[in-house]
């Protein structure tokens, strides 16, 4: 009892986690700089609310961790992690103690870590938090850029509010989202996001320009010509119009920021790395040496203003050589799943930051700063999408375009099976396959980001896994007035209750009954709660196994379900009247008694005093 106990307790922490405070601290980590005081506090948040969290999740549930090891950018910042800690025993002598100087390698793994949880276990959350997270950089963008032009002399430099402190750093935080608004004008399919992102685009740009810096114009450059061919279609051409459109006009109007600043001492300071390189060039001087550059401009420089150099000067070669494989890996698996919006925008993001790092930055694991929107947070995101893709948890069906006169030739004939006061919604095809329809939502709900399409068939493909007989896909649509639709094979069989409006005989019933109460039991232990499950939703296939249609409204939560859950399970099936009379009245002995066969003691009696406070008399044996 007392396990059973802490097991509940440790899965209901493990849910809370990662269902709500990764999400939160996610978005913080995002967007927090744009209102915060200080970077200091920004550590703390994400601290607390995300690499803290990360650790506790795997260490309430370890097995986690088997997945991330078979990744190979979670192996490779391993090891680049390790080599660094190991380059402390040549390095400078440790003044503030080992731990200190290890933190920083255990938060940037635990963001990897955070955002694998994250993706697994809320992935239709994601888009929305990214979304979010850039309007409230935009909206402050805005302010700034206001107050900006009001104060405005010529030589100015534009200098974010909140917690940032500097132009050039400003800039790869404004780049960031810069590269999210063309991302999302490139990947968008509804007219109302595109009218929205490239205004964003163009006030995130001059937030850019406003900063005086310019290696975010060749990093934003290069993002754009990779965003161009990895979502090869009619608007790379526009893409790539504008873009040679753009620097011809930041060549002219913006001539002098490029050309009277020289190049700000970079071939002097690389030249002074290259030389402290050459003194240990394979192991490096150690991940706490200091650096200090002289380039004669009456102050001194702790950066080598590339971060390919400040990996070299701190560890080596063999400490690269990790860090050029997850970089180039990330950009391949990107590649190879560019179906996957949110891999286009993660590989945008990390061409970005490795455009920004070609002339800035050098420390190579430091604390959440702006640099980490240069690589660690692009090269997390990447690597949890690439372990859940693995794990065939992400969609990787492409969506096709349906024109109206394609749509009239596929349900030519066809049989209306369910439909509303718009017209059919559940249409059997001629060759006996099924096309579902979902209505167009309002452009700011979470259909928008993930239709209900694309859930159907990712919650099927998931459901699958688990060993769940579902539809098998064929193929997905979205339509030109903005519905989508997903064509599928159904399953061979009848519902629940078309079963047991055919069976006469009470025992037959009852023994039926009590099979579905142990399907819903391995359902519920599973973490599977479908919302809309009632009899008509369960199929009786031709084997006798039960399997489940009409997916859309449906979670997969990291633990079993807790007993509020199962309860609003219950009470949606009890709204049936048949369902009500066949599970909760006449055989509901039959159903607690399969139920109970997965289900702990708690959750069968929760089941009983549930049926009981709805008003139905039944028995317990």
């Amino acid at each position: 009892m007392q396990l059973s106990g802490f097991n509940s307790t440790s899965n209901r922490i493990f849910d809370f986690i990662c269902l709500w405070i990764l999400p939160l601290g996610y978005f913080l980590l995002l967007c927090a700089l744009f209102f915060l005081p200080g970077r200091s506090l920004h550590h703390k948040l994400f601290y607390g609310l995300f690499s803290i969290p990360a650790l506790i999740a795997l260490c309430l549930r370890p097995r986690e961790f088997k997945e991330l090891l078979r990744e190979p950018i979670f192996v490779a910042i391993l090891l680049f992690a390790a080599w660094a800690m190991l380059s402390l025993s040549w390095g400078p002598p440790i003044e503030h103690g080992v731990i200190r100087q290890i933190k920083p390698s255990l938060h940037t793994l635990m963001l990897v870590a955070g955002c694998y949880l994250l993706v697994r276990y809320r992935t239709e959350i994601v888009q929305p938090l990214l979304f979010s997270a850039a309007m409230i950089g935009l909206i402050a963008s805005v302010y700034n850029l206001f107050m900006f032009a009001r104060i405005y002399e010529p030589g100015m430099r534009l200098i974010g509010g909140g917690a940032f402190d500097n132009p050039l750093l400003s800039s790869h935080v404004f780049g960031f989202f810069c590269t999210y608004w063309l991302c999302l004008s490139m990947t968008c399919k509804r007219r109302q996001i595109l009218w929205l992102s490239i205004p964003a685009m163009v006030i995130m740009f001059a937030s850019v320009i406003a900063t005086g810096s310019r290696t975010p114009l060749v990093a934003l450059t290069l993002a754009a010509l990779w965003l161009s061919f990895i979502c090869w279609n009619r608007r790379s051409f526009v893409l790539l119009g504008a873009l040679l459109i753009s620097t011809a006009a930041v060549a002219v109007l913006f001539s002098q920021m490029i050309i009277l600043r020289g190049d700000s001492y970079r071939f002097e300071i690389w030249q002074m790395v290259l030389q402290k390189i050459a003194d240990h060039p394979w192991i490096g001087h150690g991940y706490n040496a200091s650096l200090i550059l002289d380039p004669g401009i009456g102050y001194t420089l702790g950066e080598p203003h590339s971060f390919a150099l400040g990996v070299l000067f701190y560890v080596g070669i063999f400490g690269l050589l990790p860090w050029l494989f997850f970089q180039a890996w990330g950009l391949l698996s990107s590649w190879r799943n560019r179906l996957q919006p949110l891999f286009i925008i993660a590989s945008t993001w990390l061409v970005f930051g490795i455009g920004a790092g070609l002339t800035e930055g050098g420390g190579i694991i430091s604390r959440p700063k702006e640099h980490w929107f240069l690589l660690w947070i692009p090269l997390a995101l990447i690597a949890a999408l690439s372990i859940n893709q693995r794990a065939r948890r992400l969609l990787a069906m492409p969506v096709k375009t349906l024109t109206s006169t394609a749509l009239q030739q596929l349900t030519a004939s066809a049989q209306v099976i369910e439909e509303d006061g718009l017209g059919p919604k559940v249409l059997r095809l001629t060759d006996g396959s099924f096309l579902k329809l979902f209505r167009r939502r309002r452009w700011y709900t979470s259909g928008s980001f993930n239709p209900y399409s694309e859930r159907f068939a990712a919650n099927s493909e998931q459901l699958r896994n688990k060993g769940i007989p579902t539809p098998q896909i064929l193929d997905l649509y979205r339509l030109n007035d903005g519905s989508s639709a997903v064509h599928y094979s159904p399953l061979p069989g009848n519902t629940l209750r078309q079963v047991l409006q055919g069976i006469t005989a009470p025992a037959v019933r009852q023994a039926l009954v009590e099979r579905f109460g142990k399907f819903m039991a391995q359902l519920h232990e599973q973490g599977v709660y479908f919302r809309s499950l009632h009899l008509g939703n369960v199929l009786v296939l031709n084997d006798g196994e039960f399997g489940l249609i009409d997916l859309a409204d449906m979670r997969i939560y990291p633990s079993s379900l807790s007993l509020s859950l199962r309860q609003r399970n219950l009470r949606h099936m009890q709204r049936y009247t048949e369902d009500r009379r066949w599970l909760f009245e006449d055989h509901f002995d039959a159903l607690l008694q399969g139920y109970a066969v997965t289900a702990s003691k708690a959750a069968v009696d929760n089941l009983h005093r549930q049926v009981q406070a709805g008003g139905h008399p039944a028995r317990i044996h």
